[in-house]
């Protein structure tokens, strides 16, 4: 993952009335919006708290400053980190090798509750997906994902996006319909927002994250720092 503790913003550090798809603030940070709510996304700065401890001091932050409580069924709120296929040769991905995937990252909001993540492989439309909890209101907690190794379909070894990692915000009944795949199988739009968050149900929603990393394998590491 680049930017994965959320350092460098070179488009600003806060960007008002989103109310569409782009990447805004911290760089390679993706929203995925469509007609659900308006939003402020910031990069956040840290002075206490867990995160902080463990050594992070920035963090990528949206909060809701218009709701909508009663998503239309296409309405839809992602964030989004895309991948290269040339980057992600180390998880041996379609072969009888193939690794695991783990996901380490820290998250705060207001709201506790159950979220998603979604491993989409966007070269042969497969998708895997695993929940988190946050469990304490506006507090940093460290979540800690591994999805399973897929030994069908490798990613192709070029500079186009083949894996996209997706945090589900809020979304409508073509993204919740679905049942979360726990294992690889054929993507589909209603897996997106199964274990759906409802983020944008009220305006005093907010929800921040920082310290994304992706290894091959079973274990988490710690987080490298790197310039």
């Amino acid at each position: 993952i680049i930017n994965g503790a959320m350092e460098i913003a070179q488009r600003g550090t806060s960007a008002t009335g989103k109310t569409g798809s782009g990447i805004y603030t911290v760089d390679r940070m993706a929203l995925g919006i469509d007609s659900l709510g308006t939003w402020t996304v910031t990069q956040e700065s840290l002075t206490s708290g867990a995160a902080y401890n463990a050594g992070f001091k920035k963090a990528f932050r949206i909060d809701c400053t218009t709701a909508d409580a009663s998503p239309a069924s296409s309405d839809n709120i992602f964030f989004q980190y895309k991948l290269e296929g040339q980057d992600l040769k180390t998880f041996r991905k379609g072969t009888s090798s193939a690794k695991q995937f783990t996901l380490q990252f820290w998250v705060k909001s207001n709201k506790t509750g159950t979220g998603q993540v979604l491993l989409q492989d966007k070269d042969n439309n497969r998708f895997v997906g695993k929940t988190y909890t946050i469990s304490s209101a506006n507090t940093w907690e460290q979540k800690i994902l591994t999805f399973p190794a897929d030994t069908t379909g490798a990613f192709d070894n070029d500079n186009n996006k083949s894996l996209e990692i997706e945090w589900a915000l809020d979304a409508g009944s073509n993204f919740t319909s679905g049942t979360l795949p726990a294992t690889w199988t054929t993507g589909s739009n209603t897996q997106r927002s199964v274990n759906d968050f409802a983020l944008g149900d009220s305006t005093n929603n907010d929800w921040a994250i920082t310290g994304i990393q992706l290894e091959a394998g079973d274990t988490a590491t710690p987080f490298e720092h790197r310039s």
